[in-house]
């Protein structure tokens, strides 16, 4: 005798519900991966260090052929004496040069010149500009 029953049992398994989870799981971790440290409040200790180094040696050149390095008036012709100084500690070889649009390209050659022979490298600043695509 064959007893047959109604209710069959389906063994097929849907993913709908998985893969609602997973993409849930994706937005979750894209969302929280952009916030850094710099979002958490956190109060650093103090230090009995005035300055911490900075990697590169800032040179900014004012439209009037004022030299400044790392924020410090310097006269042209001691620009090579303080750059080597200041190389000399740093671990970092770069020159970060920013100059004013209004000069030519001549001062930036010089300065340019100056850091090719202490054996540093060259870096200009430039400030970002949005092209319209309209």
């Amino acid at each position: 005798m064959k007893i047959s029953t109604k209710n069959k049992i389906d063994a097929s398994f849907s993913m709908a519900s998985m893969t609602d989870i997973v993409f849930l799981l994706l937005i979750f971790l894209l969302i929280t991966a952009s916030y850094g440290p710099q979002v958490l409040p956190v109060e650093l200790p103090s230090s009995t260090n005035e300055k911490t180094e900075s990697i590169h040696v800032n040179v900014t050149v004012t439209a009037q052929l004022t030299y400044y390095v790392d924020g410090k008036r310097v006269v042209f012709n001691q620009l090579h004496n303080v750059l080597q100084d200041l190389l000399a500690k740093r671990s970092s070889k770069v020159v970060v040069l920013y100059m004013d649009k209004s000069l030519s390209i001549a001062h930036m050659v010089k300065i340019a010149d100056i850091v090719n022979r202490l054996g540093a490298t060259v870096s200009i600043a430039t400030e970002f500009e949005k092209k319209y695509e309209g």
